[in-house]
Parts: structure tokens; sequence; C-alpha cells
């Protein structure tokens, strides 16, 4: 049976999550720096994220999912 895409997405997160939790468990520099890349990396998926939703559906969309207004959303992540 094909799994939904809310399966996949569910399991993306738990993946990740598993990843950064053993991440910010080892007391290694390589540890913390790779934690602070994926900060980064998170923050540009963040916005283009922000910019497929408000395609496919609104920035009022992007808002309520971000628990903000269309117009916060809209410039918090609109280029």
């Amino acid at each position: 049976m094909p799994k939904s895409p809310a399966d996949a997405v569910a399991r993306d997160l738990a993946t990740a999550q598993a990843a950064i939790d053993r991440l910010a468990a080892t007391a290694e520099p390589e540890a913390f720096n790779a934690l602070l890349a994926l900060s980064a990396a998170a923050g540009e998926a963040l916005g283009t994220s922000a910019r497929l939703l408000a395609e496919s559906a609104s920035w009022a969309a992007v808002g309520e999912a971000s628990g903000t207004t269309r117009q916060a959303a809209w410039a918090r992540w609109h280029t």
C-alpha cells in the first residue's frame, strides 16, 4: 500500500529529529558546527517551503501554518 505524503513527512521529521538529537548529545566541536550548518540550512529551507506553499495555496495558508498573519509571513519569507 502506498504511503501518503503525510506519512513521508512524518518519517522525514522523525529522521531529522533523531539526527539533531544525536548531534546535540555529542560533546565535539564538529557536532556543534554541524548543528550550526543545519540551523542555517533550515532557515533557508523555511523560506523555500513558505514560498512554495504560498504559490500552491496562499500567504494566508503560510501565516496559518506558522502561527502568524499572512502579512507577517509575506514580510518574512517573500523575496
